[in-house]
């Protein structure tokens, strides 16, 4: 009796295997729509905040996770999207000293000094005598110095304030100053361009630096000890918006008038 029934030739099964799989293609098709439609209907009833963040991943997925999200109450924070003003810089203070004392360089807390100034944000790097966070005598960050600016790009790169970068020296001469003319100005200002290089590749968009800037030893972090290592700084000034360039003659701080003391001879120029 079986061999009463038609048979279909090879082809004609193949063809009536695929006609009966074409539903499944179809039915992706309406899935994948009915998702796109869900996606837009909660996009269109969401914050605006997280519409940027959605935004700032498509523009440049890349960036976005170098900076990573940050969820704060309704949702993800937009990249480059906070502003700093002096209503909550105490915040961002706050937050970048939790995260040095939380990280693998909690021992060297105590040299990033930061502050609230009238220009903004102050975050600056002290040296030791030895050297921390550049090599000693030379312009190029120290492992240590490269891994406390990646970690001050990850926060500084979510913010929509410019920045400057300074470099500053103690009043010791730069030794072998007389062989190249290389002095203490090129020495401050080729340290904070080596910050910026490193701050740009970690995380920050170039065109939020601003300025960078070099001192020399004309803005001494303690005028009363000019030769102290501590001197010798890197600063990241995260600036209020639309804030006004301070003058050449403006000081970071105000200086304390030192006490009188009996004068004591220069040190000798050494490698720093």
């Amino acid at each position: 009796m079986q061999d009463d029934l038609p048979r279909l030739r090879g082809s004609a099964q193949e063809s009536a295997h695929r006609r009966g799989g074409a539903w499944k293609v179809a039915y992706a098709d309406f899935v994948t729509a009915l998702m796109a439609l869900f996606i837009v209907m909660w996009l269109m009833n969401t914050s605006k905040q997280v519409q940027q963040a959605v935004a700032a991943y498509f523009r440049d997925p890349k960036r976005f996770h170098q900076a990573g999200p940050d969820v704060e109450g309704a949702g993800l924070k937009a990249d480059n999207s906070l502003t700093i003003d002096q209503t909550n810089v105490a915040q961002l203070k706050d937050k970048l000293e939790q995260a040095i004392h939380a990280s693998d360089l909690g021992n060297l807390e105590k040299m990033v000094q930061i502050s609230i100034t009238p220009e903004g944000l102050r975050i600056e790097l002290l040296e030791t005598e030895q050297g921390l966070f550049f090599e000693s005598g030379r312009p190029e960050p120290s492992p240590q110095g490269k891994r406390v600016l990646a970690l001050l790009a990850k926060e500084l790169g979510r913010l929509s304030n410019p920045l400057a970068i300074e470099g500053h020296t103690d009043a010791r001469p730069y030794r072998f100053t007389g062989l190249n003319g290389y002095t203490n100005w090129e020495l401050s200002v080729d340290r904070a361009n080596a910050a910026r290089r490193v701050i740009q590749d970690e995380g920050v968009r170039p065109e939020q630096v601003a300025q960078v800037r070099g001192f020399a030893d004309k803005r001494l972090l303690d005028p009363a000890a000019p030769y102290d290592s501590r001197n010798r700084r890197v600063s990241v000034v995260v600036q209020y918006s639309g804030s006004e360039v301070p003058n050449a003659d403006a000081k970071p701080r105000p200086a304390q008038t030192p006490s009188p003391q009996r004068p004591t001879a220069a040190p000798a120029p050494v490698l720093r």
